[in-house]
This record gives C-alpha cells, sequence and structure tokens, in this order.
C-alpha cells in the first residue's frame, strides 16, 4: 500500500445535456472549423454563429467536456454555452450567448439552468462576467442562482458567482 495519495479523476460533464426544450451539444472540430471559416450549417440559425459564438469556438479542445456547446431549440442551433476550461480549485467560468430571435423566451435561462445543474452535481463552482448595463444577462444570472458579486473584472464586468454546491453521489 502506498502513502502517495491518488491521483484525483477529473470531473467530467456528460457529452449532452437536456433541458425541457433545449440540448447542449458539444461543438466538434469540425464545428469550430465552419464557424472560424465562416461556413454556414444547415442545423444552424441563419444568424448563427454570432462574433461572441466564434470566440468561442476558439477554446474547443478536443475530448474537453468543459468546452462550448450549441444551445439547440428544436433542430437549430441559436446561440453558444459553455465553459472556459475546466475547474482549477474548484470553479470555472461560464459563458452563453443566444442569437436575437430566440432573446426574451427564456432559452439563456434554461440554457444555464440545465449546465448549472450539471456542474452542481460534481461540486463545482461557477461564476460569470457580464458587462453591468447587460440587464438581460444580468437577470439571467440571478435566476440561475449567482448571488456572489465579486467585483470587477480587468474590462470593467462584474463578476458573480453561484454558491459552493455539494456534490452529488
Amino acid at each position: 500500500m502506498s502513502d502517495q495519495p491518488a491521483e484525483a479523476v477529473p470531473a467530467v460533464l456528460p457529452v449532452m445535456i437536456r433541458s425541457e426544450r433545449l440540448r447542449l451539444v458539444l461543438m466538434t472540430p469540425a464545428d469550430a472549423a465552419d464557424m472560424r471559416a465562416g461556413r454556414h450549417q444547415d442545423r444552424w440559425h441563419p444568424d448563427y454563429p454570432r462574433p461572441d459564438d466564434v470566440d468561442a469556438a476558439g477554446m474547443l479542445r478536443e475530448g474537453d467536456g468543459w468546452g462550448p456547446r450549441h444551445v439547440v431549440l428544436g433542430v437549430q442551433a441559436v446561440g453558444s454555452i459553455g465553459c472556459y476550461g475546466p475547474p482549477v480549485d474548484g470553479e470555472t467560468e461560464v459563458g452563453y450567448g443566444l442569437v436575437e430571435a430566440a432573446r426574451g423566451a427564456g432559452v439563456a435561462t434554461e440554457a444555464l439552468r440545465a449546465l448549472a445543474g450539471e456542474v452542481d452535481r460534481l461540486g463545482v463552482r461557477l461564476r460569470a462576467a457580464v458587462e453591468p448595463h447587460n440587464r438581460a444577462s444580468l437577470r439571467v444570472l440571478a435566476k440561475c442562482g449567482f448571488t456572489q458579486l465579486r467585483g470587477s473584472d480587468e474590462d470593467g464586468n462584474l463578476v458573480m458567482a453561484r454558491p459552493q454546491p455539494v456534490p452529488q453521489p
């Protein structure tokens, strides 16, 4: 028997996360390549990807379930959501956004709640940075339990976090 501690198995999010109306589908390398090259896929809303979605695709690391995902409503991707990498010290940052046509119908809230539920199950805390004047995103974060204001980042965005979850067996 060794006195060395066992290495922790990295927490992994499922490939597909589902909610009542949505599927949060991991981006593939082919998706990211199409997004960066300006090629449109039939399964994407005509206004998707937005510039922020293309930026998110740039964070794709193959095999990393913490990366960017398409927010699929019905049969079309209408936005993206994902973490900026695997957790460090039990915490990771989330980002999300939708095409204009999908806003105002609770899609962002539903997507963030679905992702947060899976992240909570793993005992990982989520944080988010939001522009102070982005009232819609501030409402989404509040509805999803982001209650801890941590000040602002170097870009002047408010940094908010959810309370530390208790991992579920």
